[in-house]
């Protein structure tokens, strides 16, 4: 089975406009409600592409029923633990001129929750694979990550991690099976500059050298390359269309690639249905559904290169 871990789950409310006028009433042309947080996302495009998963994570108050209620509709197998108060945040994404987001900071997580959190973790074993993505919620550990990841080692989990920074560092001493930073992430993290695809797999190489096996990175306008763990390199040209809200692009990306490899697909037919589900949703508002992936992998995989 494949877990998806949402620390700090959110219900994303989605609007747009001609203009957003500092001071003054605005009013919105569209609007929309998504329930989310990346592995929430994650799981959610698994679903789309025929593939199960268990979304796990911390909930709280009305907007925390309401999205365990919403993910579990879509056909997402839920575990989520409740939280005793507070509520889950609510995100503000507002498209205008430019994207803007307002996110809210989420409830506070008792110890004795996270105890049971990390509790479950314990069970997962040969076979299961484990995604880690999203913010850290202010009250837990800043090595909530390595936390996670101890739990699993050595027990044949296969580990997927989308984060950045010293969150990304941390799970590394841990050999995650995956890790997918995007472009801006992987040149802040090394204080180096990733603007060609020899810059990105230089600083890619250096990911694996601490511990990544296989290492995937979103680019973008320009795709994404693959340095698998034999040395092996793939490149994906970015999905063609109207980008209408890019949240939940990156989770879109993990989650079709793991759809790909779950049904027995190669690491390069991964990249090829990873990047069509990452570019599906970025034409969408929400989560792309199995009709607008498959319409984008038709011509991204005849563009799937070997460099």
């Amino acid at each position: 089975m494949i877990y998806t871990v949402t620390l700090n789950p959110a219900v994303d409310y989605v609007i747009s406009l001609d203009r957003l006028s500092a001071g003054q009433i605005n009013r919105t042309q569209t609007e929309a409600v998504v329930f989310g947080g990346k592995g929430i996302n994650v799981s959610l495009m698994l679903k789309a592409l025929h593939t199960e998963s268990t979304a796990l994570g911390f909930v709280a108050g009305f907007t925390g029923e309401a999205i365990r209620a919403g993910v579990e509709a879509q056909g997402v197998y839920t575990e989520f633990i409740d939280l005793p108060s507070g509520f889950t945040r609510i995100n503000v994404k507002i498209h205008a001129e430019e994207e803007t987001e307002i996110n809210g900071n989420g409830p506070d997580i008792p110890q004795a929750q996270l105890d049971a959190f990390l509790a479950r973790l314990e069970q997962l074993g040969q076979g299961d694979t484990l995604v880690v993505s999203g913010s850290v919620p202010r009250t837990l550990p800043k090595n909530i990550y390595a936390q996670i990841a101890s739990r699993t080692e050595g027990k044949g989990v296969r580990l997927i991690v989308d984060a950045a920074g010293a969150l990304l560092q941390s799970v590394l001493p841990y050999h995650p099976f995956l890790v997918k930073p995007n472009r801006q992430e992987l040149a802040a993290l090394f204080g180096a500059s990733a603007e060609t695809d020899a810059d990105v797999l230089h600083l890619a190489a250096r990911l694996q050298e601490m511990g990544a096996q296989h290492v995937l990175v979103s680019m973008a306008g320009d795709g994404a390359l693959l340095l698998t763990a034999d040395g092996a390199v793939w490149k994906a040209p970015a999905a063609k269309g109207q980008i209408v809200n890019s949240v939940g692009a990156g989770d879109s990306m993990v989650g079709g690639f793991l759809a790909a490899l779950e049904h027995g697909g190669s690491l390069a037919e991964a990249l090829a249905l990873g990047t069509a589900a990452g570019g599906a949703t970025a034409f969408s508002v929400g989560i792309a559904d199995h009709d607008k992936v498959m319409a984008l992998h038709e011509t991204v995989k005849k563009e799937v290169q070997k460099l």
